[in-house]
């Protein structure tokens, strides 16, 4: 994967809306001292280059019901399978991350589950019929920490073009 460097503009910005994905790009503008054109500009480039990923809503899932968090680690029978086993995976909505690990696993999911009942239905209807051997599961309390990664600690070029600044 390719590693970008970021100037110190990219940072400021990245700063601001990863803390709030919805604050308008004027005032992010104003608190980095460029035009408006420049921000758009810079988020532009920033998601082209896929550092920026898009913006969304977290939904959080238990509000709406689903109280049980778990990772679990697949063993399959056959790892041949892999990637037909990453596409039935996708088609389980419950199924919200799919990890390539090291380790023992073959892989490593993350599920939400309305309670324990219906963890243990989807263990046993929808993922042992995808042609495991075993799996282990491990059920989250409560995430303790759940953040992005600290913008401030990313690279900086601080050679920033001087014509996006001025726009």
């Amino acid at each position: 994967m390719a590693r970008h460097n970021l100037d110190s503009l990219d940072k400021k910005i990245l700063s601001l809306i990863a803390s709030d994905a919805r604050i308008p790009f004027l005032e992010v503008a104003r608190a980095c001292n460029v035009s408006g054109a420049a921000i758009h500009q810079r988020i532009q480039r920033l998601t082209a280059l896929g550092i920026l990923k898009g913006s969304q809503f977290i939904v959080n899932p238990e509000k709406i019901g689903y109280e049980t968090c778990a990772y679990i680690g697949l063993y399959l029978k056959d790892p041949s399978k892999f990637d037909e086993v990453v596409e039935e995976l996708r088609r389980i909505p419950e199924v919200v991350e799919c990890h390539y690990t090291t380790g023992g696993f073959d892989m490593f999911i993350k599920i939400f589950a309305k309670n324990n009942h219906h963890l243990l239905n989807i263990i046993h209807d929808k993922l042992q019929p995808l042609g495991l051997s075993r799996s282990e599961t491990i059920v989250s309390f409560n995430a303790v920490i759940n953040r992005q990664l600290p913008i401030d600690e990313a690279v900086v070029d601080d050679e920033v073009d001087e014509t996006e600044e001025k726009d």
